[in-house]
C-alpha cells in the first residue's frame, strides 16, 4: 500500500523514524512530508534513507515534474497517516488552511482516502477548547485518530498529550487499510 506519512513539529517526531521503518518492513511504500518545524527534531535525511523516497518539506521542493508534488502524493494515497500530529497541523487541518505540503495534501486527498492523526502535545494544548473543537471538526470531516496517550510528557508535565505508541499506530494503519 501507498502510505503517504505526515510528520508535524513535535518532540515525539523522532518516534516516527521507528514507524516509518516498521511500514517499509511490513512492504508500504512510505512517502514523508514534514512540516519545517518538524525538522528541528529529525532531520529529512533520516526519513528518506528509511523510505529510499524524496522527503517533501516545502512547496518549493516540488520542482522534479510538472505536476506539483503534494497533489501526485494525494492522488496516489491509500492513507494519510499524520504521526505526531501538533495542534497547528490540527487547526490547519479544521479549518481548511494549507500553508504547507502537508495541509495542502490533506486537502487534496479524495475523498474516500483514509486519514489516521495520532496528535501529540502538552495536555494543556490538547484539552484547550480551541484544540478540541478542531477534533470534533475532523471526526466530523471522517478523520480517524488514535490517542494521545498518558504519561511523562517532554514539558515535564504528566498527562494526556504523548505520542501513541509505535505498536498502537501500526495497529489502526492496518484495521484502515484491511477495512477499504
Amino acid at each position: 500500500m501507498n502510505i503517504v506519512l505526515g510528520i508535524s513539529g513535535s518532540i515525539a517526531a523522532y518516534k516516527s523514524a521507528d514507524l516509518t521503518s516498521q511500514l517499509v518492513k511490513l512492504g508500504h511504500e512510505v512517502h514523508v512530508v514534514m512540516t519545517r518545524s518538524a525538522t528541528e527534531f529529525i532531520t529529512p535525511l533520516t526519513l528518506q534513507t528509511l523510505t529510499r523516497q524524496p522527503v517533501l518539506v516545502s512547496l518549493e521542493d516540488e520542482k522534479q515534474s510538472w505536476k506539483p508534488g503534494h497533489i501526485e502524493l494525494a492522488d496516489h494515497a491509500d492513507l494519510l497517516v499524520v504521526a505526531p500530529a501538533s495542534a497547528n497541523t490540527l487547526g490547519n487541518f479544521a479549518t481548511g488552511l494549507a500553508p504547507d505540503p502537508l495541509s495542502s495534501i490533506y486537502l487534496a486527498l479524495p475523498r474516500t482516502t483514509p486519514v489516521l492523526i495520532a496528535p501529540a502535545m502538552n495536555g494543556k494544548m490538547w484539552q484547550h477548547p480551541a484544540t478540541q473543537r478542531n477534533i470534533a471538526q475532523l471526526a466530523v470531516d471522517g478523520c480517524h485518530f488514535v490517542g494521545p496517550a498518558e504519561g511523562d510528557l517532554a514539558c515535564g508535565y504528566e498527562g494526556i498529550g504523548r505520542l501513541s505508541p509505535v505498536e498502537e499506530i501500526l495497529a489502526a494503519i492496518t484495521r484502515l487499510l484491511t477495512s477499504r
